[in-house]
């Protein structure tokens, strides 16, 4: 299919490997957050185990309590006020609010894609399309999904941002605060669950997507210019550039353009035989490659 930089007509591509950037956005932002360690306090009212130390000298507490932290598979946190410091957890919200903003990208893309009539909504009979336009089927769940996103965003930086400041050993604005930490897990998980159903009611429109790129013979201007520049042909881009730009093309005016370059037969017959669904380089490769 036709890319879109700019809204422009651009470069072909394939819907696969489209979603290839997405999915592979989300596993590296998704490694990242596996990788997380979970710190615990367990060094008394304000972090020297003073009362600890006071009652029982003998025993060597930072290291028992790292002992045992361990053993709930959690880290010590060994500097901390009376409150453990919630760097953690800030990192943790940067990480729901890294995905949720790819997330948000993805679902505004397939509205996009859904305007430009690239992908098909399947008709749901339960579904009510418009209150006043009932041929319409609009792309709720996608919708539903950036609201959604938006709202967890929009919490995850400002709780993240709140947690990592406490006025001298301890205030209690951060026990309020993190009372609102389920919130944002639940707008994330509705988003998703509105992801989800949304891409399950999506077919690809492959009629209007081959007829589009079928005529959108102006894309070849970038591989005739690039060749033309690897073959030292002078002005290169700007001959193509007075040939192409902001005019209607279509393949008779591609093959003047063609047989008009100093280029030797061969690289012409190459060029010559180029069809704009043709030109799509490593996208399907990429599609296919497993994400790391």
């Amino acid at each position: 299919m036709l890319s879109r930089t700019h809204g422009q007509k651009a470069t072909p591509t394939t819907f696969g490997k489209e979603l290839k950037v997405f999915s592979s956005r989300i596993n590296k932002q998704s490694q990242f957050m596996m990788k997380r360690e979970v710190f615990a306090k367990m060094n008394g009212a304000v972090g020297n185990y003073n009362a600890h130390h006071f009652v029982l000298p003998e025993i060597k507490w930072d290291i028992e309590t790292k002992k045992y932290l361990k053993s709930l598979d959690l880290s010590q946190n060994e500097y901390t006020t009376q409150i453990e410091n919630h760097d953690w957890l800030s990192e943790s919200l940067n990480d729901i609010n890294m995905i949720s903003n790819i997330l948000l990208d993805f679902s505004k893309d397939i509205w996009m894609y859904i305007m430009l009539d690239y992908i098909k909504q399947k008709n749901i009979k339960s579904e009510v399309g418009s209150s006043t336009m009932p041929h319409k089927v609009n792309p709720i769940n996608f919708e539903n999904a950036e609201g959604n996103l938006e709202i967890t965003s929009a919490l995850a930086q400002s709780i993240g941002k709140k947690l990592l400041s406490s006025r001298l050993q301890r205030d209690l604005t951060d026990s309020t605060v993190l009372r609102n930490l389920g919130v944002i897990y639940a707008h994330f998980y509705i988003s998703i669950q509105s992801l989800i159903k949304g891409m399950n009611k999506i077919d690809i429109n492959l009629d209007k997507i081959n007829d589009e790129i079928n005529e959108s013979w102006e894309i070849l201007a970038e591989p005739i210019q690039t060749i033309m520049r690897y073959y030292n042909i002078e002005n290169s881009y700007d001959i193509i550039k007075n040939a192409t730009r902001g005019k209607s093309i279509d393949e008779k005016t591609i093959k003047i353009i063609i047989n008009n370059c100093d280029l030797d037969k061969s690289v012409k017959l190459k060029l010559l035989k180029l069809r704009p669904r043709e030109y799509i380089g490593l996208a399907k490769k990429l599609t296919l490659k497993k994400n790391r």
